[in-house]
């Protein structure tokens, strides 16, 4: 890889791939709204508003791919998810058509299929039943990626990432954790792939419990190798109490499925 374009650079995804994928390309372009001002020798930073057809056409010239964590990352305002996640990403696949950019990881959501129950095995064919306006909006972005595949031919993996953090933060996650080193390595085989189409991916670790079945995208050759089952025994997942009747326990999209509509 000559020049990747990662957006959403100073987020907590955008934070922690930076330093997993230093050594992977000649030039890591960072963007966001946010200044990243710890650059390594290999990255440049370029600000810019998602919104901003003009600035994101400029971003992504002499891009070769296309790392998209930029957006709204949670549940927010109608207008802020319009501008951050809906035009962001249009503006983004757009630029990426005309500067010939062939594949793009998009970074999707658990949330886009979030009012499924929990007992319901989901792979790549199941229905999007979305929890919130931010999974709406990443339901969107799939819809996009298959126009521009069906279209341009620009190949996309769109990776409905589950919890990406250090550990998992709460029950729920002990079956939607997917480890930092997996991300990473997920990142590498989508471009490593002789051919990709448009695939969707579950973002999520070697979890002994789990919701999502990944057998669609094997061709890829993805084998994550990290379990939340390390962390299973610890006492503040042990201690937590749940109501297997509340919707954030009944739904794969936990609270984002229990909770009110966010403008109300």
């Amino acid at each position: 890889m000559k020049r990747v374009l990662m957006t959403g650079a100073a987020g907590n995804l955008g934070k922690t791939m930076r330093a997993s994928l230093a050594d992977w390309a000649d030039e890591l372009r960072l963007s966001d709204i946010v200044m990243v001002d710890d650059l390594l020798p290999n990255e440049t930073f370029v600000a810019c508003d998602l919104a901003s057809a003009e600035d994101v056409m400029s971003l992504v010239e002499g891009c070769d791919a296309i790392v998209h964590f930029g957006g709204v990352s949670t549940e927010n305002t109608f207008d802020n998810i319009l501008n951050g996640n809906i035009k962001g990403t249009y503006h983004i696949y757009e630029a990426a058509r005309k500067h010939a950019v062939k594949r793009v990881f998009f970074a999707s959501s658990n949330h886009v299929v979030g009012f499924h129950q929990r007992e319901t095995l989901l792979d790549a064919h199941s229905q999007m039943r979305p929890d919130s306006l931010y999974g709406v909006s990443k339901g969107f972005g799939e819809l996009l990626a298959q126009y521009y595949f069906d279209k341009f031919g620009i190949e996309s993996a769109l990776v409905r990432i589950g919890s990406c953090f250090p550990k998992p933060l709460n029950r729920r996650m002990v079956s939607t954790w997917l480890s930092e080193g997996d991300l990473a390595d997920l990142i590498k085989k989508v471009y490593a792939a002789d051919r990709l189409g448009c695939t969707v991916i579950y973002g999520v670790s070697n979890n002994a419990s789990t919701w999502w079945d990944n057998r669609h995208a094997k061709f890829i050759g993805w084998s994550p190798q990290d379990s939340s089952a390390v962390f299973e025994h610890e006492a503040y997942l042990q201690e937590e109490l749940v109501d297997p009747n509340d919707p954030a326990v009944r739904f794969q999209g936990g609270i984002f499925a229990s909770d009110g509509h966010f403008e109300d």
